[in-house]
Order: structure tokens, then sequence, then C-alpha cells
């Protein structure tokens, strides 16, 4: 049977992916706004389908994730965002053919999933620091293009830091803090620079919570330049950069009843305490096996 295969009808396909995917008649293409995508992936999931391939970024494999999880429907991906954390974390090519490939013939793994109150999530949730550096750019972006709309954007935020307080609940422990952001990741992520904030291969099966050390601005920068030149001193600055804890969940109270949270990359308005929680080989994907 052909692979049902949904496209994000807000992402701009490149012409060599959008024919990869027309001549393959073993897929049946369905381009859907984001709003009906959902739906439409839970009627396959009812009609018992064993493997669906969804095209998009890490917004839309989130979305796709957040109907899938213990249904036993795999997810094949072809990353076609501007960044693709989870098929990078994952190893899933980039490349249409080869992701194509992989999605006709892969095997499925298990994959650790966050919730945030009632929403999914498959790399990373944060508040404070980087919803404001989301919503600038949003902003900016149809005048300067993603990426230097992300560079201006980074700078407005560095340049005008707002701390918030907030209590964090993670294993037990409850801590409270004064600080610009908190950072969750499904499972252990890297300090170090070029890849901070990155999933650590075979890392905790955890939630990974990040609250930077007071510092300023200045020190900060200078320990990621250190850190991003493999130095020794460098290493143990990153160490120090941020307050860690591991846990299958946490809780966040915020001072005001809601607030903006960013979710894989996406912003949404949830109601406070913001309760995490982490769900274990809760979603099948489709990737290369291990060692390749």
């Amino acid at each position: 049977m052909p692979i049902p295969t949904f496209v994000n009808a807000r992402i701009s396909l490149p012409e060599a992916t959008r024919s990869a995917l027309e001549r393959n008649a073993d897929l049946a293409i369905r381009v859907s706004a984001p709003d009906a995508f959902p739906g439409l992936l839970r009627a396959e999931v009812e009609r018992g389908t064993r493997r669906v391939l969804v095209v998009g970024g890490d917004g839309t494999m989130s979305a796709a994730a957040s109907v899938l999880v213990h249904t036993g429907t795999e997810l094949a991906l072809l990353p076609a965002g501007t960044l693709n954390h989870f098929a990078r974390d994952y190893a899933i090519p980039t490349s249409h053919d080869d992701a194509l490939a992989l999605a006709r013939t892969g095997a499925s793994r298990p994959v650790d999933v966050g919730w945030v109150n009632d929403r999914c999530f498959i790399n990373t949730s944060s508040v404070g620091a980087y919803v404001r550096f989301v919503r600038a750019r949003e902003r900016l972006e149809r005048l300067l293009g993603y990426r230097l709309a992300s560079i201006v954007a980074a700078l407005q935020v560095l340049l005008r830091v707002r701390r918030f307080r907030v209590s964090i609940e993670a294993g037990g422990q409850l801590r409270a803090y004064e600080t610009p952001l908190v950072f969750v990741g499904v499972g252990e992520r890297s300090l170090g620079l070029p890849h901070a904030g990155a999933r650590v291969h075979a890392g905790r099966s955890a939630l990974h919570v990040l609250v930077p050390r007071p510092g300023t601005r200045i020190r900060m920068v200078g320990r990621y330049a250190l850190a991003a030149r493999g130095t020794t001193a460098g290493a143990s600055f990153t160490a120090r950069l941020a307050e860690e804890m591991f846990g299958d969940w946490c809780t966040i109270e915020l001072r005001r009843a809601s607030g903006w949270v960013a979710i894989d990359g996406e912003l949404a308005l949830l109601q406070a305490p913001l309760r995490y929680r982490l769900e274990r080989a809760a979603l099948r994907v489709v990737m290369p096996a291990v060692g390749t």
C-alpha cells in the first residue's frame, strides 16, 4: 500500500524535493494546512496504518508526534525545515532521495517525548528569553529573511536581558531563581559549543532542565568563546554556565496565571503552573540502524 505522505502547506519545498515526492508512486501525497493536519493523521491511526511520512520542520514533526504517541503507527520523516534538529539528532538524512529510501525500507525505534501541560514536544521547550527571541524573529523575518532576522533578534534579546522569578520543582527538589531563561530538553543536552542545546548521543533518558547561572553578558560570551576553542578552561567554564536538573517531571511556577512558552520552536500561551513530564519510548520513528 502507498505510504500516506503529509506535506505542510505553509512550507515552500525546493522543486527537486517536490519532484522527488511526485515521481514516487508508493507515496500517497496529501498537502494540508497545519490546522487540518492532526485530524488527517488521526484518521490514519484509526485505519490501522502502519507508517506515515511527514514532510516539514521540527514544528510539523512535533505536531505529528502529538497524534502518533502510543499508537504504534510509525513516523517517517522527510526533513524540510530550516534547522531540522530532531532529524539530525537521530541521523535521519536531509537529502530527499536518502530520506525517501529510509522511509520506504527503514526500521523504526522507540524514542522519548516530553509534555508540557497538554502539549507534546520532541526536542526542547523554554520560558523567558527564547520566547522573546522567537517573537522578535517572527516580526523581522518578512523584512530580513530567517537568518538575518535571527541575528538581529538575538542581539536585541542580549542587549535587553529581562529576568523573571520562577520556582522549579524537579526530582523532588524545589528551587527558586531569578533568571532570563528556563530550558527543558527531552534527553540530556550538550552545554558546549558549537552544539549547545543539541541532544547528547547515548545521554541520559530524562528531562534536562537548565537555568543559566548569574553573570554578566560579557562573561557569558567569554565562557562560550573559550568553550568553542576546546580548551580545558573552556570546558570548565561551560560546566558552570547553568544549573542542571534531571528527572522524569518538573513543575515551573510563574508569577502570572499564564505565560508564553516555546515548544519545538513554536509559541503557545499556556496556563501556569507549567507541568512537564517525560514519556519514555512513546513514539516509533523510522531511523537508520544504530552504528550506520
